[in-house]
């Protein structure tokens, strides 16, 4: 990571985030800005961009979970990558502070500005939550539940005490949206095989439950394919709790309540509690001087110039992807008027804003608007199983699975990682799906420390 020292002093364009919308707005820029005697930096605390549509797969042993990543190194060479996070930034003085992972804060000047810095996880002031749950945003927490799942059964099929096989054995998932529905499905795919190959346990001891606040899960499919997956997920073994809502959560105790009228429907202990109930965009935009929407988002105009309270563009700042509030022109997004945030979005956003930068900053081509139909919505909910919405038409069942993975595994981005994808689906078909988790990934030292800790002398006068 360059230091602050090291920056390059040519004029820059600097893209916070580099997750899909980042990647793809640095890759399209970084020769033309080079070559035309600027310089793209990407400031991002870590050395890659995650494919999030496939977490839940790599969550149900269906793909390696490096190959789901891109690395910026790698896809990046002309950019100038800084391993940081962006503080705060004052776009009148064209400077960002950024904090880098030594702990050191140091400006970055600029010339052009792009926010790409994503959604996180939306969570609740619910007792207990923050230590109970976990998350799905990052690889990091699915190679976690893809391991700890496994290890949970292992154990429950090695105790003799019912009340922690039980709880060991129970997994809820909080959110009833696509990520919440592929999680669970993925998982209890994968937990169905590992139970098949246990002694002592079946996979009618599996205890998954997914719990939604409101009257219908999946807002993005049609109300018809919503109540299939229920349906489906059912037929399964998979309790599905609508009107539910998860209200404590101190000590993996958990309490779940009706609603609307908050009255207690159930409680008890988990080992596994997975919060997927809602994103929001990243707050470090609330950090700026640029204008921030009611719900957090930064305000841009059609082509993604960032523009102020009265609608006028704001030169040399732009937004796109799950941080900003884009005006979907198609008319088919957010009740509000935007796009809704999600890949099909950014994929097609990313070279709309940097072509629109190129010719605002340099005078190559013309501003375009940001215009895309909803082509619809895919979801796989385990292996050969999914539903989807093309265009108007509902699918359910192999097709929609099938075409859950076309589309998601042409959207991968780079070639080199659709091949791993799609090669690692190929040995999945010939050698079967590996769902063992690996023990101890979190505390890999412990064994060495054990074996290099000093051993106590026996006590000789007993």
């Amino acid at each position: 990571m360059p230091s602050s020292q090291q920056l390059s002093q040519r004029p820059r364009t600097l893209v916070v985030g580099g997750g899909y919308l980042g990647l793809y707005v640095a890759k399209n820029l970084q020769k033309k800005v080079r070559s035309l005697g600027g310089i793209v930096t990407v400031v991002d605390p870590l050395p890659y961009m995650t494919y999030q549509p496939f977490l839940p797969e790599v969550m149900g042993g269906s793909i390696e979970p490096r190959h789901i990543t891109v690395p910026h190194a790698r896809w990046l060479r002309h950019s100038e990558l800084v391993r940081g996070s962006v503080v705060s930034i004052d776009h009148k003085a064209k400077e960002a502070l950024v904090k880098g992972e030594d702990g050191e804060e140091f400006n970055i000047p600029y010339q052009d500005v792009v926010l790409a810095a994503g959604a996180i996880t939306k969570t609740f002031p619910i007792p207990g939550l923050a230590d109970a749950g976990i998350g799905v945003k990052r690889v990091e927490e699915a190679i976690y539940l893809r391991d700890h799942v496994q290890e949970r059964i292992q154990f429950a099929d090695n105790t003799d005490d019912p009340v922690a096989r039980n709880r060991a054995l129970r997994v809820v998932v909080v959110g009833g949206g696509f990520n919440g529905v592929e999680t669970i499905s993925e998982l209890h795919d994968a937990a169905v095989l590992a139970a098949q190959r246990c002694r002592n346990i079946t996979p009618a001891d599996l205890d998954f439950q997914l719990v939604e606040a409101m009257g219908k899960i999946m807002p993005e499919v049609q109300e018809d394919s919503a109540k299939w997956v229920v349906e489906h997920l059912r037929d399964r073994g998979i309790t599905v709790r609508l009107n539910t809502s998860l209200s404590d959560a101190t000590d993996r105790h958990l309490k779940l309540v009706s609603m609307p009228g908050g009255d207690p429907v159930d409680e008890f202990d988990v080992d596994t509690l997975i919060w997927t109930a809602g994103v929001q965009a990243n707050p470090m935009i609330r950090d700026t001087d640029l204008n921030v929407e009611q719900r957090g988002r930064l305000t841009v105009d059609a082509t993604l110039r960032c523009v102020d309270a009265d609608g006028n563009v704001i030169e040399g700042a732009w937004g796109a992807g799950d941080i900003a509030a884009v005006p979907d022109l198609s008319g088919g997004g957010l009740p509000d008027g935007t796009c809704v945030p999600n890949a099909q979005h950014a994929v097609r956003q990313a070279p709309v804003l940097a072509s629109n930068l190129l010719a605002e900053r340099y005078g190559q081509g013309e501003i375009k608007e940001y215009k895309h139909t909803n082509l619809g919505a895919v979801a796989g909910l385990g292996y050969g199983k999914g539903v989807a919405k093309i265009i108007k038409f509902p699918m359910h069942g192999f097709l929609a699975w099938a075409a859950h993975r076309g589309y998601h595994g042409m959207a991968m981005p780079t070639i080199e990682r659709k091949i791993r994808v799609f090669s690692g689906w190929i040995n999945q078909l010939i050698a079967g799906r590996d769902v063992w988790g690996l023990r101890n990934v979190n505390r890999p030292f412990d064994e060495f420390r054990k074996a290099a800790s000093p051993k106590k002398k026996a006590d000789s006068s007993k």
